[in-house]
């Protein structure tokens, strides 16, 4: 269980590195590539955090997909607003969701990322 909470770690840092840098990461050039860099920033985490049961999680990254559109211009001017992304941030966290909601069903898996019966040491 450790290493779920520690990927999930690298992704919220992966994340935040990806939205707050002053220039846009990634190829130049592609149109809507973006769009799926913000989907998988929120929906890999999402899809983690509802693997882990950090159901709160999934509420804080609700909240961030909404404010990171302008609190990232406020912090790097020079990076613009744009609505999409912010839908591709909701959209990927509902995508992770169901996944891993999915995933549970359909493996009979108890949510916290241990085989069923399994017990911790």
């Amino acid at each position: 269980m450790l290493s779920g909470w520690m990927a999930l770690l690298v992704c919220l840092c992966i994340q935040g590195y990806g939205l707050y840098t002053p220039t846009a990461p990634g190829p130049g050039g592609v149109p809507g590539l973006d769009k799926l860099g913000h989907l998988l920033a929120f929906g890999v985490p999402a899809a983690l955090a509802w693997l882990l049961r950090a159901r709160w999680l999934v509420v804080l990254l609700v909240l961030h997909a909404l404010v990171s559109e302008p609190l990232q211009h406020a912090l790097a001017p020079a990076r613009q607003m744009d609505p999409l992304d912010a839908t591709a941030n909701l959209l990927g966290i509902g995508l992770g969701v169901w996944i891993a909601a999915t995933a549970l069903r359909r493996w009979g898996h108890s949510g916290d990322m241990l085989p069923t019966g399994a017990q911790e040491r």
